[in-house]
Parts: C-alpha cells; sequence; structure tokens
C-alpha cells in the first residue's frame, strides 16, 4: 500500500471522529480548521502513524487545541459557547419528550460544571466512543492514569447530577389537584 492510499484509508475512517472530538472541544467553525490542521499534520508524518490511527490523530487535534487556547483564549471562549449552545439544541427521539429534555438540560448541566480535563475524558470514551488505552494515549498518559482519573470523574459527574437544578414537572397528582382547586373557583 502506497502512502498515499494509506493516508486516504485513514482520512476516510477517522475524519468524522476528529471532526466530532474538536469540535466537541472548540465548536464547529474552529473544529473544522483543527481537524484540516490534524491531517495535514498526518500527511507530513504518515509514515510515522501507528495502527489504529484514530488515538494518535485525536492527540495531533488535542495538542493543536491546546496551542489555539494558549494563542487566543478570548477566541477559544466564544467557540466553546458556540459548542455547548450547539450540544442543548439537540432533539430527543423517545417517546416522552419531556422527560428527555429534562434528562438532558441535567445532564447537560452536571457536565458543563465538571472541569474541563473531566469532561473532555468522559467525551472521549462515551462520545467519541475510544477505549481507556485510546484515550490515555490522547491524553498523554499511561492507561492505569486513566482508569484512576474516569473513575474520579465519574464520581464527580455522578454527584454533580445529583445536585443538577432543573426544575421537574409537576407529579400528575398535583397537577389534578390544582386543576381541581381552579374549577371550583370556576363554579
Amino acid at each position: 500500500m502506497t502512502q498515499a492510499q494509506r493516508f486516504r484509508e485513514m482520512y476516510e475512517e477517522c475524519y468524522p471522529r476528529v471532526l466530532a472530538y474538536a469540535t466537541s472541544l472548540v465548536g464547529r467553525q474552529v473544529g473544522e480548521d483543527i481537524t484540516s490542521e490534524t491531517f495535514t499534520v498526518a500527511w507530513r508524518r504518515v509514515r510515522d502513524i501507528p495502527r489504529p490511527a484514530l488515538p494518535w490523530l485525536l492527540g495531533v487535534a488535542r495538542n493543536l487545541v491546546r496551542e489555539l487556547r494558549r494563542k487566543d483564549s478570548h477566541q477559544y471562549a466564544l467557540a466553546a459557547e458556540e459548542a455547548r449552545r450547539i450540544g442543548r439544541s439537540g432533539g430527543a427521539d423517545s417517546g416522552d419528550v419531556a422527560a428527555d429534555v429534562t434528562d438532558r438540560e441535567a445532564a447537560l448541566q452536571a457536565l458543563a460544571s465538571l472541569s474541563d480535563a473531566d469532561r473532555e475524558l468522559l467525551t472521549l470514551l462515551a462520545w467519541h466512543g475510544l477505549t481507556a488505552k485510546q484515550a490515555a494515549r490522547v491524553m498523554g498518559c499511561a492507561t492505569a492514569t486513566l482508569t484512576v482519573r474516569l473513575h474520579r470523574a465519574r464520581r464527580r459527574l455522578e454527584r454533580a447530577l445529583q445536585t443538577a437544578s432543573v426544575p421537574s414537572p409537576p407529579a400528575p397528582d398535583a397537577r389534578a389537584a390544582h386543576l381541581d382547586d381552579h374549577k371550583g373557583a370556576l363554579t
């Protein structure tokens, strides 16, 4: 297989996931730029890329994002807010839409309350589908270290979910009693 063929195969396989990762960190527009730069680096270093390529590519994307953050923190803050806004605008596909929206809002609030490092770690595994070993490579640490960080991040997320401040709709009995009160006032 030639270098061009290997790059094409890697690009077709990994581009959507690298884009999703970069977008989750910095928003769609900047995420596309980071993804393009990631594959530019990959093209120059195609011989050095291990198999599977995804963890290596996500590591490059992560480094590019870190470099971007160092260069222009204000621009990053705007892009991160846009990424959160996009994340909040998704729709629900299951039966009870109100419960799904409430659950999603609580999860987003809990996730947003975590540190950037915890948020990145959890999303690498949950949203980007990496294994602990692959995520460790992206994060630049040993798998054992990542496992400990993951355990702690999950505990913090659980605590944040318990304290998420999403108002829940009144219970069905409370709504019925409330309606009965109004009926009596009208008759």
